[in-house]
């Protein structure tokens, strides 16, 4: 691939299978719904979506079944500017799935097959090695093997490539080179609570977290809070600030964190001298957006649906 790329995802891509029915349904039971979608989901594919719909020049190393839906999700990519270059298919597994029932008051129930995403190895990166290096953000999350997203994060730390690292979906025993090798380590208030096992309810305690995780060797923390905004704590200025967001009346939350984390990205590879803060305060703006919208990646804003003075 010619061109450099702004943001580059080594991650995953998943099919959310969603099936809306009145209540969840008891062990041997078949219960009546009332709609079923497909959507396209997975937290790198995600992040990565939200990236390229703001502007960025976006590419996923990922791999999916030789399958419908990893022939699909290809498509996806496509059609929201990612480039594939580096998403292989493979035929030892399907491609990752989530089989999702929501019941009416809103809770759900889900199964996640990771397939596919699971065999991404180190083949598959050193293949995108050479675009990962003059890319100008790398972002990785733990969807896929951890050790892949590991060696990911170093290769862009040896390229002078900046990096966030969403440890999604947290395990409590993180590698602790996950915390040096990341520029930015992005977190929930439930993965900050899982990794430093003090529980983050308010914003103080977001900031109690921050702290511990930059002890571990962080150059900078970010917590994000759904409608309390995030936390922002940076190694060279330790004093946790809390960032605001928009108030607005949530539809769907699905995907939020994710739209965050790609927005990040995308401010990170435009707008590499604005402060953190401000990069944070702009991406909890664009994930205001998307909470207001039904599905996942179906309700990301393109950058001509948001304010200009967020670019």
């Amino acid at each position: 691939m010619a061109e450099e790329l702004d943001v580059v995802v080594v991650g995953s891509c998943m099919t959310d299978l969603v099936s809306q029915a009145p209540r969840l349904p008891k062990a041997g039971e078949t219960i009546h719904g009332h709609k079923f979608f497909i959507g396209f989901g997975g937290k790198g594919a995600n992040q990565c979506v939200q990236a390229a719909r703001l502007g960025a020049k976006a590419a996923m190393v990922c791999k999916v079944g030789k399958d419908f839906f990893g022939s699909s999700y290809i498509q996806n990519f496509k059609e929201n500017s990612v480039s594939t270059a580096f998403v292989t298919q493979t035929a030892e597994a399907m491609t990752g799935a989530a089989s999702i029932i929501v019941n009416d008051a809103g809770e759900n129930a889900i199964v996640i097959v990771a397939g596919a995403n699971m065999l991404l190895g180190e083949e598959e990166l050193e293949r995108a090695r050479s675009a990962l290096g003059k890319a100008k953000v790398l972002l990785c999350q733990l969807e896929i093997s951890s050790h892949i997203s590991l060696q990911a994060l170093r290769m862009a730390r040896q390229s002078n490539v900046r990096s966030i690292f969403n440890p999604a979906p947290a395990i409590p025993d993180l590698h602790p080179d996950f915390y040096k090798e990341s520029d930015v380590f992005c977190c929930n208030e439930s993965e900050a609570e899982l990794l430093t096992g003090a529980c983050v309810a308010s914003v103080d305690d977001a900031g109690r977290a921050g702290l511990e995780l930059l002890s571990r060797g962080c150059a900078a923390v970010i917590v994000t809070m759904g409608p309390q905004g995030c936390v922002v704590l940076q190694a060279s200025n330790p004093k946790p600030k809390h960032i605001p967001t928009t108030p607005v009346n949530p539809v769907d939350t699905t995907g939020a964190g994710d739209s965050f984390i790609g927005a990040l990205a995308f401010y990170m590879a435009h707008h590499p001298s604005l402060p953190l803060e401000e990069m944070s305060r702009r991406a909890n703006l664009v994930a205001a957006v998307s909470v207001q919208g039904v599905g996942t990646q179906t309700s990301y804003p393109y950058k001509q649906d948001l304010a200009a003075e967020l670019f």
